[in-house]
């Protein structure tokens, strides 16, 4: 008998329970730690990540493993915007300093949908990175 993945808390989703997988998925991230992040996922959950197509466990590892080979000093900070159900809206921003020196502060949203057992099936995330110096960092 196989046994079935499930991450609580499970949907439909309440005020707190919405607040805590926005949380737990705020330490998984900035654990920089790909397997610890792609748990939380279907194995064939669906990504858009700016315009890049990721489908999969073995995909989302692979593309986290190389964005935080790029992104030194990495920090996230992420928001509950909403929830309904199976759904979570999120607004997040995180820093980070590329392999040349140069800091960034990268801003977004997110759209999630959740399975039953309350992993991740569907991950929809828009974000814009601007430039900033290091005195302006704020996480």
């Amino acid at each position: 008998m196989i046994a079935k993945e499930i991450k609580h808390p499970l949907p439909p989703f309440t005020p707190e329970t919405a607040l805590q997988k926005v949380q737990m998925a705020e330490d998984a991230w900035n654990s920089k730690n790909p397997k610890i992040v792609s748990k939380a996922y279907t194995k064939d959950s669906e990504w858009r990540n700016r315009t890049q197509f990721i489908n999969g466990r073995e995909e989302i590892e692979a593309f986290l493993q190389q964005k935080w080979e790029n992104e030194n000093h990495y920090k996230l900070k992420k928001e509950l915007w909403g929830f309904r159900e199976n759904r979570i809206a999120v607004r997040f921003e995180y820093e980070y300093q590329n392999n040349k020196g140069q800091w960034f502060r990268a801003y977004g949203n997110e759209l999630w949908e959740f399975n039953k057992n309350g992993l991740l099936q569907k991950r929809f995330a828009s974000i814009n990175d601007i430039e900033i110096e290091e005195n302006e960092r704020v996480l």
